[in-house]
């Protein structure tokens, strides 16, 4: 019986078997660069806001406590934005005739609220309550970063599953004392593992098993 195809064929064949492998494993690689890019993350992209709000003027150079402005952080799932009567609580006497706070004081007159670009866009199918955080010792700086050395907000996280299962492994490595939640200041102490390993028995934190478990945070 007549060959159909030359020998060399093996050669191709196995080539092209070869080389479609290398692609399709290239192609994984670009596609999990892509995902955890800066551009798909949206680390470090600033938000366009409706006004200048500058963190860095506001905590740094005034002394603001988050809590001012984010009252629900520690009693509800959402740290909450400000209305417009907290700016003007302020502002009502402070540049008050400034232009750059003109929507400021259209939004107090009419009671259109302001409406600003959510820098921090966690995904539906997660659930993260900031309450049980910031009662278990996790500081504001940890998620958000420096905030109080930024003139206009950016993320500093990537927000995927892997970030936070980092923490939820070893949440030893992050908590902090509770009145040192909001220090931006903060940095973990040479013993961290051992102090956080004692704040996690004061604090009833568990480890692995219940915070690494699916349903903790797809609900």
């Amino acid at each position: 019986m007549p060959q159909i195809f030359h020998r060399s064929m093996n050669v191709v064949s196995r080539v092209s078997i070869l080389g479609a492998v290398f692609l399709l494993a290239g192609i994984a690689w670009a596609w999990g660069r892509w995902v955890r890019s800066d551009y798909m993350t949206g680390v470090g992209n600033v938000r366009v806001q409706p006004i200048e709000f500058s963190h860095r003027h506001h905590v740094s150079g005034l002394g603001i406590d988050c809590r001012y402005c984010h009252t629900a952080v520690e009693e509800g799932p959402f740290a909450g934005l400000p209305p417009t009567r907290t700016c003007m609580n302020c502002h009502s006497q402070i540049f008050a005739y400034s232009p750059m706070l003109a929507r400021v004081r259209d939004s107090y007159r009419t009671g259109e609220p302001i409406r600003w670009q959510r820098v921090h866009n966690l995904a539906d199918f997660a659930y993260f309550d900031h309450s049980i955080h910031v009662a278990k010792g996790i500081g504001c700086s940890t998620c958000h970063g420096r905030v109080d050395h930024m003139p206009l907000t950016w993320q500093t996280a990537t927000l995927h599953m892997e970030w936070c299962l980092e923490c939820h492994r070893q949440p030893e490595r992050f908590v902090r004392p509770r009145d040192e939640i909001y220090n931006m200041a903060w940095r973990s102490p040479p013993d961290q593992i051992e102090q956080g390993l004692e704040l996690l028995k004061r604090y009833h934190v568990p480890r692995g098993g219940k915070l690494t478990d699916c349903s903790t945070c797809h609900r």
